[in-house]
């Protein structure tokens, strides 16, 4: 088994004007024909990474500066539900112990816990909404975007060259295939 050297590139950042000002052309996609939309969304994903993360940044900061300390707040909320997640899956024996050696201490846990919970959903909507804005926006982008000729051709570049990029990479995760063979698809 040989091991290849992989070396990440980050895609060049494309220019405004291309990205949505003027030579940019917007299309509704045909829903009927999936495999055409699906190839037209993974070819701008590849092509406009570099904007799309900057974009999701952006979108991430500005809710951030609209609602601070929900966004803080929710951030904490998270933090915590995953680590008592973990900690939870990973000491199930002692949590199992605890639970029995001090009943009303786990009820008065569990009841903070839901208020907490409660308390933060507003917190916890915010923030998820300042995560999930940006891949809506992305996606909502790399639907509509028509391909250029210079997309099309740097993406055959890529299957050529044999270049991973950070998108190729998430992609290639997603989809349990390779960056090429995803390229390949389209």
């Amino acid at each position: 088994m040989s091991k290849k050297k992989m070396d990440v590139e980050i895609s060049p950042l494309r220019s405004l004007d291309d990205f949505i000002l003027e030579s940019a052309r917007f299309q509704i996609p045909n829903f009927k024909d999936f495999e055409k939309w699906g190839n037209r969304v993974v070819n701008n994903l590849l092509y406009y990474q570099t904007n799309y993360f900057l974009l999701s940044l952006v979108i991430f900061i500005l809710v951030g500066v609209i609602h601070p300390t929900k966004m803080l707040c929710g951030m904490l909320a998270m933090s915590v539900a995953f680590g008592l997640f973990y900690y939870l899956t990973n000491a199930k024996r002692s949590a199992t112990r605890f639970k029995k050696d001090h009943p009303i201490i786990s009820v008065l846990v569990v009841l903070g816990g839901g208020y907490f919970i409660v308390y933060m959903l507003g917190s916890v909507v915010v923030f998820l909404f300042g995560i999930l804005l940006p891949i809506v926006v992305s996606f909502i982008h790399a639907s509509m975007r028509l391909r250029n000729v210079k997309n099309k051709l740097v993406n055959k570049m890529e299957v050529i060259g044999l270049k991973k990029t950070p998108m190729g990479l998430f992609l290639e995760a997603l989809a349990g295939g390779s960056e090429i063979e995803i390229l390949r698809r389209s």
